[in-house]
């Protein structure tokens, strides 16, 4: 199996539901990831528009996930730090955790969840932007993970409500390692 990133909110390449987004209740949506590279210490996850006017924006940052972990809970809190030792970053909006896509006009954007597999925990603070992110990501990026969802005002952003569709979403269980809130 390859290194897998999925989520019970929406299908890859689909469209994002409405509540993961500014204009719903703008909470991050539920991640699981599957089949991690052997050596993995901690995981790293960069949510990104590419599509966005000025360049390319980011939209949440959250690292030293434990290596433990195979999933995000939806609605992570924003704050900087959690007893379990992950770490949120400042995102593009000048804020910490995640902040849902908010396109200009009608268009529709992509939303791009990166998640790396490291072959260490981080030695860097809470509350880092996108470049020190990444910094202190090189040369320690094991495996890489994505997940891509579409966000455009206007679009249908439905949360499948068929249990069954939602165990076809994510057909594994899980070890339930998400951050205490």
């Amino acid at each position: 199996m390859n290194f897998t990133l999925t989520s019970t909110g929406f299908e890859e390449g689909q469209h994002i539901p409405l509540d993961y987004t500014a204009d719903g209740r703008d909470v991050s949506p539920p991640l699981k990831w599957f089949d991690p590279p052997a050596g993995v210490q901690s995981f790293a996850l960069i949510c990104e528009d590419p599509d966005a006017p000025r360049g390319t924006f980011t939209h949440w940052l959250i690292y030293n996930i434990p290596a433990e972990a195979r999933e995000l809970s939806e609605g992570i809190a924003r704050k900087e730090g959690f007893p379990n030792g992950e770490l949120q970053g400042v995102n593009d909006f000048g804020r910490l955790g995640y902040n849902g896509p908010s396109p200009p006009g009608q268009q529709s954007h992509r939303y791009i969840f990166r998640l790396y597999a490291l072959d260490r925990m981080l030695e860097t603070r809470g509350g880092v932007r996108k470049p020190e992110l990444l910094a202190a990501l090189k040369n320690h990026v094991i495996a890489e993970a994505t997940l891509t969802g579409h966000y455009g005002r206007g679009e249908i952003h439905e949360i499948p409500t068929d249990p069954l569709k939602k165990k076809e979403l994510q057909d594994r269980e899980s070890i339930h390692t998400a951050p205490l809130q």
